[in-house]
């Protein structure tokens, strides 16, 4: 019997809405700078990418140009939807619970500190180099759950919801490490005027109300004073999602109501402008043996090795001390396969390097680094997935998420 024929629209549709489809828009806006960078175009990418934006009310730190209006403004947006992702598993989904939070949470704990480990033993004694220790220790959901799902049966169900799970606790470690460690001196008339409006934002949770533009307007004026305050404005995200009420008795959520408008232009416009902005570096007068030095060598080495390391290490561990179960049909090979996977650290990874290493040197082979680190790590989490035996634990044996 001949399957049933689906036009190619279709399948074309079906990718669009797929997360991979958004993985590789990313992907491809990114080759598309880096391609730009290196072409006769140059001096009109950079042009563009610099183009002044300034704005003379959010005052001398607001941003100035298109490329800090992405990073600064727009990905406020991308970590609002990661907060939004994980509030919703907590309070319904695979973070319901205290034993279900733990292993994702202990095994990306372990997953930030041995490659911050791993980079600062290669870098030590370079005080410049050793200011971009965090760039290893975020894992990129956006490029992680395509390749998983592209891989089907061989991941299943509760492994999936771990890595995912793991992937977003990574993320907003990741946006903790840079409020407190890549922030400027801290201004406290700005910082206190951000502690006020972060209280109103609770006070309307608690006071229980779901008009979307009140959260709006706080989020807004809570990034604006964030940019004076001395941390990073990109928190303002993180805060206003964890304020946005996620139960709602007449009708969807108001975090549901966020998440489904705000999703889309994430994946589709801030997260391509992104790697647009930011992945174009030119390579002239770059060789082959430059990737060995200090900050691509440590970058490398943290995302492909210090990630699935302290992934792994600390997910067995806490299995072993019984703190936490392995996801049901899951094995051990399984999961390291999973923690290779970890070492993609693209979006959040970039994102450390554009604020540890601004207006250095360091910034090229440090991109190059994060490339060729997420790459491989990507190759050989997907080599081992895809021809690893299929010897997982049957649910019985193991407790963990449900399918």
């Amino acid at each position: 019997m001949t399957a049933p024929f689906v036009p190619a629209a279709a399948h074309v549709r079906r990718f669009l809405k797929s997360s991979a489809g958004g993985a590789f828009f990313l992907l491809l806006a990114s080759l598309a700078g880096f391609v730009l960078a290196n072409s006769p175009w140059a001096a009109g990418y950079r042009t563009l990418t610099t183009l002044p934006l300034k704005f003379s009310f959010l005052g001398k730190r607001g941003p100035d140009n298109v490329a800090t209006w992405v990073s600064d403004g727009l990905m406020t947006l991308f970590f609002l939807v990661v907060i939004l992702e994980i509030k919703k598993e907590i309070v319904s989904g695979h973070l319901s619970s205290l034993r279900r939070v733990a292993l994702p949470l202990i095994g990306a704990v372990g997953g930030m500190v041995v490659p911050a480990l791993t980079y600062l033993l290669v870098t030590w004694g370079d005080p410049e180099a050793t200011s971009g220790w965090a760039i290893p220790v975020a894992t990129d959901a956006a490029f992680t759950l395509p390749i998983i799902l592209a891989l089907g049966r061989r991941v299943s169900p509760g492994a999936r919801a771990w890595l995912m799970a793991l992937a977003i606790f990574d993320d907003v470690l990741g946006i903790v490490v840079i409020a407190l460690f890549y922030g400027s001196v801290l201004y406290w008339p700005a910082l206190l005027a951000a502690v006020l409006v972060t209280a109103a934002l609770i006070g309307a949770n608690r006071a229980g109300i779901r008009t979307l533009w009140v959260y709006g307007a706080g989020g807004i004026l809570l990034w604006t004073a964030l940019l004076d305050s001395g941390l990073h404005p990109t928190l303002a995200g993180v805060i206003t999602g964890l304020c946005l009420p996620a139960g709602d008795a007449k009708g969807a959520a108001p975090l549901d109501r966020v998440s489904s408008a705000i999703t889309p232009f994430v994946t589709w416009i801030v997260l391509p402008l992104f790697g647009f902005m930011n992945v174009g570096i030119s390579v002239t007068g770059m060789k082959p043996n430059m990737m060995l030095e200090a900050v691509p060598l440590g970058i490398m080495l943290g995302l492909m090795i210090g990630k699935p390391v302290g992934v792994f290490g600390a997910t067995l561990l806490s299995i072993r001390l019984k703190v936490a179960m392995l996801p049901a049909g899951t094995s051990t090979g399984m999961l390291f396969g999973l923690s290779l996977l970890c070492g993609i650290g693209f979006t959040i990874s970039l994102f450390v390097a554009n604020l540890a290493f601004y207006g250095s040197d360091l910034i090229a082979p440090a991109k190059m680094g994060i490339f060729a680190g997420s790459a491989l790590s990507a190759l050989t989490g997907w080599v081992w997935l895809r021809f690893m035996p299929q010897n997982v634990t049957r649910p019985s044996e193991e407790g963990g998420f449900p399918r």
